[in-house]
């Protein structure tokens, strides 16, 4: 008689002992799932909260301030546009988008504004297909830096900081200046006496960046006739890389500037990624333990149930090696079909939590069904092994006086 043999017996004369047991099973790994569903999709949504904060390093030359930098940036001091460059291939890990930019002022329909010289992230790319580079080194820990934005908008560059395209005769034009100059996208305007185009107009932000023109870098060094210089390079960095050293390692790369942080972006998005991390893993230690206490306690109910059954089949000559597999073989299949089905119901259940409750969109993960599976299994087993070598100890001549 076989292992498998005397578990379907057992499901068909005690189904619901059974069927609670492997709803144990599928109720612990469903909720497990759930979480890590939900909790992997939500950093990603966090993360692209956190990028919309903005750049949250500085590079700048030295001995600026911070405080100049919000002052429009009209601080007067430069640094080589080369070090962008530099910057964009060396592979630091970490560095996730770049945005240099030179500030110079001028006048557009008879009002003061900042023309603000940006790169768009094609001139990047064009550059790491030349030079046959990546343009940023991939880290485990962290999304992978990349040099074009996912949404080619060019409203993109009031969040990211960056903008796919923008010609050397295409400006974009911040909210306040619109706003007060009555121009939309389409209209001619004149800068430096060279005719723009307006391809768009930025959202509101709250920022200095309302009351600016921005225009392609190269353009703007052209107009302004300082060479190939920039006054500052925005960064956004990988939270936990700038906390655990990036300034430094940027520091040692580009000499002669001041690499700062802004404070309050960098460890709001440090805290909130790590306060989710910590609450998933005390919901996975949590529901595993109460998982496996659920398990050992019914697999405990069980021998004390099938004792005479223990019996006769040790009087009849099974092992106690036997005895300890026909446990441990129940508890792997009941471990793997409830991982299989608290997968599925877990991978429902958050797709539904994430869209009505969370408003995102959840989808399932692919690798977390082996993970359930095995994990299910494995909980399973270990949490039978116990009461399993219990019922391998058992006196048969015992378990007959009690009959």
């Amino acid at each position: 008689m076989t292992f498998m043999t005397l578990i379907w017996k057992e499901l068909r004369e005690r189904p619901t002992a059974m069927l609670t047991g492997l709803l144990t099973i599928i109720l612990g790994t469903a909720a497990l799932v759930a979480i890590r569903n939900v909790t992997f999709f939500s950093e990603q949504a966090v993360a692209r909260e956190l990028e919309a904060l903005g750049a949250n390093v500085l590079v700048l030359p030295q001995g600026v301030t911070v405080q100049d930098y919000y002052a429009a940036d009209l601080h007067g001091q430069t640094m080589p546009e080369q070090y962008v460059h530099q910057l964009a291939f060396s592979n630091l890990e970490g560095v996730e988008n770049i945005a240099p930019k030179l500030c110079v002022p001028t006048r557009l329909n008879n009002r003061g504004v900042i023309l603000t010289g940006i790169l768009p992230q094609s001139e990047f790319q064009a550059k790491a297909a030349w030079q046959s580079a990546n343009l940023f080194a991939e880290h485990k820990g962290c999304k992978r830096a990349r040099c074009a934005s996912d949404d080619p908008s060019p409203s993109n560059l009031a969040t990211r900081r960056t903008v796919q395209d923008l010609g050397p005769d295409e400006v974009l034009l911040g909210s306040e200046i619109a706003s007060a100059t009555g121009l939309n996208a389409g209209d001619k305007v004149f800068l430096f006496d060279k005719l723009f185009t307006v391809t768009a107009v930025l959202p509101a932000i709250g920022t200095v960046d309302d009351g600016r023109v921005f225009a392609h870098l190269h353009t703007v060094q052209e107009l302004a006739k300082v060479g190939e210089v920039v006054n500052v390079i925005e960064i956004m960095g990988c939270c936990e890389d700038v906390a655990q050293g990036l300034v430094e390692q940027l520091g040692k790369l580009l000499p002669g500037t001041k690499v700062v942080t802004i404070t309050q972006v960098v460890q709001t998005q440090v805290s909130i990624n790590r306060l989710m991390n910590r609450l998933s893993w005390l919901f996975l230690v949590v529901l595993v333990g109460m998982a496996a206490a659920s398990i050992a306690n019914a697999t405990f109910a069980n021998v004390r149930e099938r004792r005479r059954e223990i019996g006769t089949l040790m009087a009849i000559g099974a092992t106690p090696r036997f005895v300890t597999g026909l446990f441990l073989t129940k508890a792997l299949l009941f471990g793997s079909i409830g991982g299989l089905a608290g997968y599925g119901a877990g991978t429902g259940l958050a797709i539904y939590l994430g869209s009505q409750w969370a408003g995102m969109a959840v989808s399932p993960l692919p690798l977390l069904c082996f993970v359930a599976v095995g994990g299910a299994s494995i909980v399973s087993a270990a949490a039978s092994w116990w009461p399993a070598r219990a019922a391998a100890n058992l006196d048969p001549c015992v378990c007959f006086q009690e009959v």
